[in-house]
């Protein structure tokens, strides 16, 4: 697969990410790498990339816990002090063997230990190689608020190597295809057409639609690196599906959900509002609602979720001036940015959802 350019970097596919590292290796910049994974993928995908890669230059392996409630300041404090341990200079190397909230984090204690060191992104996730990986938002949470402390700056390149895809649970295979579907909501109807027969896909068609994912957030990011405007139309499903995702790490009596299982929920929730809005059309919105819901499992939320949930919007880092910004859609395919969405429309959108 043809590799992606970004802005400073480019994004490698498969035998080509191998390529390419062995010839940045060789070059002589580092003085030493530094391979951060969690426990989960220093099991499953660390063997296969270590044996992808030969190096003489000194190799140290760095280890945290897996999941979102450890992407904090506190793991990051860690990672600092071990690197400085290590003896960790500015001519290092940082690669990240993980998924979202690895790259996230990992990215964000290079560009911020020493002011900065190279990094370079191996997502091993389906979410992370379509969304977390590329366009260079890096970051952590604050309490249960997603992605509050970050910087946006790339990596020196992307390596999405989709055998890793063979670790990963049916679940976070579901998580993110959310992301992917977004794509297609926002930017391609060819595209989103993809996943109505997802029944026929083999592992190539799977492949081929990562490619094309990355090309449609890469095309966005290039034009809007800094979230000014067109960006913004990444956020579709995100301003209620980061809430939802908040408010459901933060309960201590419901189940924590995926990013992809909370973003799917918000998306229906923000087409019913795009409708309700006279922004899209009734079939469209129907066909979207079917897609996704017959991919997903329900959720239930009772009145008094929705509440915390609709309290929550106010910390979104797309807000302005105290007000809450959403993402919507126009048709599938063409989004608009920065829609004020009056409260009674959140309500109806949550009781169109469970009905």
């Amino acid at each position: 697969m043809q590799h992606i350019s970004g802005t400073g970097y480019n994004v490698y596919f498969n035998e080509e990410c191998y390529a390419y590292l062995q010839q940045l290796l060789v070059a002589g910049r580092y003085s030493r790498i530094f391979i951060l994974s969690d426990e989960n993928t220093a099991a499953n995908c660390l063997p296969h990339f270590l044996a992808n890669m030969a190096t003489e230059i000194p190799i140290e392996l760095l280890e945290i816990e897996p999941g979102e409630e450890n992407k904090n300041i506190q793991t990051c404090i860690q990672l600092w002090e071990a690197l400085t341990e290590l003896g960790a200079d500015r001519k290092a190397l940082m690669i990240n063997v993980g998924g979202g909230v690895l790259t996230d984090m990992g990215g964000f204690v290079s560009l911020t230990f020493k002011r900065g060191m190279d990094f370079i992104n191996v997502p091993t996730t389906l979410l992370a190689m379509v969304d977390a990986s590329v366009g260079g938002k890096t970051g952590v949470d604050l309490g249960v608020l997603k992605n509050q402390i970050g910087i946006i700056s790339n990596p020196i390149a992307v390596l999405i190597d989709t055998t890793f895809l063979e670790t990963l649970p049916l679940e976070q295979m579901r998580s993110g295809l959310a992301e992917m579907l977004k794509h297609g909501l926002i930017a391609d109807r060819n595209y989103w057409n993809e996943f109505t027969s997802l029944d026929s896909l083999t592992t190539d068609d799977l492949g081929v639609l990562i490619h094309r994912s990355v090309e449609i957030k890469n095309e966005v990011v290039i034009q809007d690196p800094n979230e000014k405007g067109l960006r913004k139309i990444l956020n579709f499903g995100h301003t209620l599906g980061h809430a939802i995702e908040s408010y459901f790490l933060e309960s201590e009596t419901r189940q924590s959900l995926l990013h992809g299982e909370a973003i799917a929920i918000g998306m229906v929730l923000e087409s019913y509002i795009s409708k309700e809005m006279a922004l899209l059309n009734e079939t469209e919105y129907r066909e979207i609602k079917e897609v996704i819901t017959a991919l997903y499992p329900a959720v239930v939320f009772t009145a008094e979720d929705i509440e915390v949930i609709t309290s929550l919007l106010i910390h979104d880092k797309k807000n302005e001036s105290g007000e809450v910004k959403f993402t919507l859609l126009e048709k599938i395919g063409n989004a608009v940015i920065n829609k004020n969405v009056e409260n009674h429309l959140i309500i109806k959108a949550f009781d169109d959802y469970q009905n």
